[in-house]
């Protein structure tokens, strides 16, 4: 099975597919660590790298085609990024949406690169509306379409063990022969 989880920053995607994907004895890829690398391979924060993207179509591009060609050749994965459940079109098997509101999401990202709460939350907000720029200019998706995936999930009152726990239920109950008459969703894009 190929699980997708999506999200914005801080919304707990990266801890809950990892431990999604060891709950599972699955193998787990993370589209932001890729992102992250790409950042440092150029002396640059994942913000600057973002507002570079901007104007340079390749690197999100480039990103993407990766997730594309990993969900097209795995099963057994959990595939972890903004547009996971997208960019795995067909491939998916199951796609995860984890959310929380800004304040949330930007003290964890706060905590996290310690940073204060302030700054991490303008950071947040400018990459947030960076990167749905680029999604519509690029693809024509609208990241706040929530309707390709299978589970929609707020973070802010949960655990990271809740978290898991709750999509695992829902993973585990999962019912494949239910998709009868459901539209897969393909998307063509160019890369």
């Amino acid at each position: 099975m190929l699980i997708t989880i999506s999200g914005p920053a801080g919304s707990g995607k990266s801890t809950a597919a990892k431990a999604l994907a060891d709950r599972l004895g699955y193998d787990h890829v993370s589209g932001g660590d890729i992102f992250r690398d790409l950042a440092d391979e150029r002396g640059m924060t994942p913000l600057e790298l973002n507002k570079q993207a901007e104007t340079e179509e390749g690197i999100d591009r480039d990103l993407d085609r990766r997730l594309r060609e990993i969900a097209a050749e795995r099963d057994d994965l959990v595939l972890e990024s903004r547009l996971a459940g997208w960019m795995a079109g067909e491939h998916a098997d199951f796609r995860v949406w984890l959310d929380a509101p800004l304040s949330v999401r930007a003290e964890r990202i706060a905590e996290r690169e310690g940073k204060s709460s302030e700054v991490a939350r303008e950071e947040t907000k400018e990459r947030s509306e960076s990167e749905a720029r680029r999604y519509s200019d690029y693809y024509g998706i609208d990241i706040h379409d929530l309707s390709i995936y299978d589970l929609v999930l707020n973070t802010s009152r949960l655990d990271p063990d809740g978290v898991v726990a709750a999509i695992a239920t829902v993973v585990e109950a999962y019912n494949p022969a239910g998709d009868e008459g459901k539209t897969p969703v393909t998307v063509d894009y160019e890369f």
